[in-house]
């Protein structure tokens, strides 16, 4: 990942459309480096996760420009590189893997993220209908050790349309079902990054088809 993270770096230092232009062919050789990773994910991710799919590798790829319409910082572009590796493809709202590279801080990640709200909808549903299922799949110690709790916001109460004294109600108040782990950056330019990744990839699966399974 060196050619990623050093035009990341760079990138950072000089966020302007002239410089990234004069740039070009660094973010071609970065983005070359970067997807042939995610290559070798998607390539893995299949052999434990055949749900998943035919997937190109350069789909899951969000772009580095920035949408700055409604954004107060007008920086054109994103400091990182960012893959979902997802059933169907981005736009489908399903649960996917998702690897996000930044010299300020790379982690790995799962689930969905602010889903629509039908979607988040479905998700509630299928853990309302099977809670120790779902809570089975995040307190088991591997997960735990790898992931800790999951994260995001919650609702204070219980979600409309489900009953109030629901007995694992703790479950469906998330406002998205995702978990991450950090990777030190010594990682990145060693040979364990992509057994990692792949492990917890590998980890987070059954969380993944839980979801997507609820969503079909």
């Amino acid at each position: 990942m060196k050619k990623s993270l050093s035009f990341i770096r760079d990138l950072k230092n000089n966020n302007n459309t002239q410089w990234f232009h004069a740039n070009r062919p660094r973010y071609d050789e970065a983005k070359v480096e970067f997807l042939a990773f995610i290559e070798i994910l998607v390539s893995e991710i299949g052999l434990f996760d055949p749900d998943l799919g035919p997937v190109s590798a350069k789909s899951t790829l969000f772009r580095i420009n920035r949408d700055i319409r409604f954004s107060k910082d007008k920086s054109p572009y994103k400091t990182n590189f960012g893959s979902f590796i997802i059933k169907g493809g981005k736009k489908t709202g399903n649960a996917g893997y998702y690897f996000h590279l930044d010299p300020a801080g790379t982690f790995i990640g799962g689930g969905v993220y602010h889903p629509e709200a039908e979607i988040l909808k479905k998700v509630r549903q299928e853990i309302y209908e099977n809670p120790e299922e779902f809570r089975e799949i995040i307190s088991n110690k591997k997960f735990r050790d790898s992931f800790g709790e999951m994260y995001d916001d919650q609702l204070k109460t219980g979600p409309k349309g489900f009953p109030k004294d629901f007995e694992h109600m703790d479950l469906i108040k998330y406002k998205s079902y995702i978990v991450s782990k950090s990777l030190d950056e010594k990682m990145l330019s060693g040979d364990e990054l992509i057994k990692e990744t792949l492990e917890a990839f590998r980890l987070m699966h059954p969380l993944i088809r839980f979801i997507n399974f609820g969503l079909e």
